[in-house]
């Protein structure tokens, strides 16, 4: 049989009409494919995760794989002869009525082994055509946009519309030999055995922490969460500064950078400013109170100080965006260029509240949390880093005598419970003893000054939910002048929850 002549779609542009760039495509891998499923419909399975009926650029091909794929699921056989029957007959494809072409198809099919490797090539070149058809929906509306519509708008549409193709361009995944899953956590609890604090994940610098939560874990979301003036912010800064500030990799025989211990921190400030957070970080390290920093109340010795440390921490791999209103689509798009350009370990978000929804502003403010933890929780997968998200506490805290934080109490509480791996509270009872100070010299202000010496400078910090181990209650030193967390003098501070 001659061989099958695949420019029998293809149209030829009459002599003397201007050339142009059609969009990508690759008819003969469209023709292998369907070829390969109609002679062994097994083949179908090895592309239908990934491949649909509108990944093809031929409709022809389009309606053969649709039709092909409900044969094949509604448990009949696929063939050139079952087939045709359900394709219109009057369609020319070259001289060649549908029949004919079904059985050329079969003839000249590929095997079932190069059916994938053909069908990733249609998806690809499917997900170009895309790009290419947002790339000129961006043009055509930013020479006619409308007077009222934003250029800011625009971006953020693009970017919603980049982060969907890029979410839906991906054919990995499926399903994996269990063998495969238990030499990774092998190698898991290999690394763990070997590493420094004996530590399945990456260290935040506070001991007690770490041997509750075996550090921050990969592919975790991990929700940090505290009404104001608790400290969540500095507990995160402080994270964030000792993961930096540990870090060493080392280079791989592809060229590539790995991380032996600490890591690349990407930290998207919502509320405050990179410069707010440096600091901070200054603060802690240097121990000058940030107040005193900002309002250049420092000595000639302090100031000499600061400039040591700023020069020492200049090279820290911390990388801080301070974009106010950011969207969840934004910031996934961020983490993966952070990820591509310098390496990415662990993501800090402060806060979800102040994240938006990719799409239009919704009056669901459930609805729109929901749709930022699940792409958090996906983004923390897809990276494989923890992400560490902050979370404000609904004022129903204040209305109770006791003042501890309880997983009901966060906003938008469902989906944040929910989608979070772990969930940590920050807790400080000197913050609340300070604002119920009695009158001086009367018995109930001994009492008072008696609880205030016991809570001065400490912090609870409860890990109220956890996927993977233990929850209760680590007792931390908080110095709020240096807005610094630390482990406390006496050792481990652990209590578990009450019953």
């Amino acid at each position: 049989m001659a061989a099958f002549d695949s420019n029998v779609l293809k149209l030829t542009p009459e002599a003397g009409t201007p050339a142009y760039r059609s969009a990508p495509h690759n008819i003969e891998a469209e023709q292998g494919v369907l070829g390969a499923i109609l002679v062994n419909n097994d083949a179908f399975y090895r592309v239908s995760d990934f491949l649909k009926a509108e990944h093809f650029f031929e409709p022809i091909h389009q309606t053969i794989f649709e039709t092909a794929a409900a044969i094949v699921r509604a448990g009949k056989i696929a063939t050139p002869v079952t087939l045709k029957t359900f394709l219109p007959t009057d369609t020319d494809l070259g001289g060649m009525t549908v029949g004919q072409y079904l059985a050329r198809l079969a003839a000249e099919a590929t095997t079932i082994i190069n059916a994938q490797d053909y069908g990733r090539t249609i998806y690809e070149l499917a997900i170009r055509r895309q790009l290419i058809n947002v790339g000129e929906d961006m043009v055509n509306v930013a020479y006619d946009a409308p007077v009222d519509f934003a250029p800011r708008a625009q971006i953020e549409d693009a970017e919603r519309r980049l982060y969907e193709l890029a979410e839906a361009g991906r054919y990995d995944g499926g399903f994996q030999r269990f063998s495969q899953a238990m030499t990774t956590a092998l190698d898991m609890a290999a690394n763990a055995y070997q590493r420094d604090g004996k530590l399945s994940g990456i260290s935040s610098g506070l001991r007690d922490l770490d041997a509750r939560m075996g550090g921050l874990q990969r592919s975790d979301l991990i929700v940090l969460a505290g009404r104001p003036g608790m400290g969540k912010t500095s507990l995160a800064t402080n994270i964030a500064y000792n993961i930096a500030a540990a870090y060493q990799s080392e280079v791989q025989p592809d060229g590539s950078m790995k991380t032996i211990n600490g890591g690349v921190v990407g930290f998207f400030s919502c509320e405050m400013s990179a410069e707010q957070l440096a600091t901070r970080i200054l603060a802690e390290q240097t121990e000058i109170s940030s107040s005193a920093i900002r309002r250049g109340g420092i000595t000639q010795a302090e100031f000499d100080k600061i400039r040591d440390y700023t020069i020492k921490l200049q090279n820290l791999p911390l990388y801080v965006d301070e974009t106010g209103g950011l969207s969840i689509s934004q910031l996934t798009a961020r983490a993966r260029r952070l990820k591509r350009q310098k390496g990415l370990d662990v993501i800090m978000v402060d806060y979800i509240q102040l994240l938006q929804g990719s799409g239009k502003r919704s009056d669901n403010r459930v609805q729109e949390v929901t749709e930022i933890t699940t792409s958090l929780k996906a983004l923390a997968k897809e990276l494989n880093c923890p992400v560490v998200a902050l979370s404000q506490l609904s004022r129903q805290v204040e209305n109770r005598e006791d003042k501890h934080p309880q997983l009901s109490d966060l906003r938008e509480s469902g989906s944040i419970e929910q989608d979070a791996d772990v969930v940590v509270f920050v807790y400080r009872e000197e913050y609340y003893l300070q604002a119920k100070e009695p009158r001086l010299g009367t018995p109930e202000h001994e009492k008072w000054q008696l609880e205030m010496d016991l809570a001065h400078g400490k912090a609870e910090v409860i890990i109220a939910k956890q996927r993977h181990g233990p929850t209760g209650t680590v007792d931390l030193q908080f110095e709020g002048q240096f807005t610094r967390f630390s482990d406390l003098a006496g050792g481990a501070q652990f209590r578990a929850p009450q019953e």
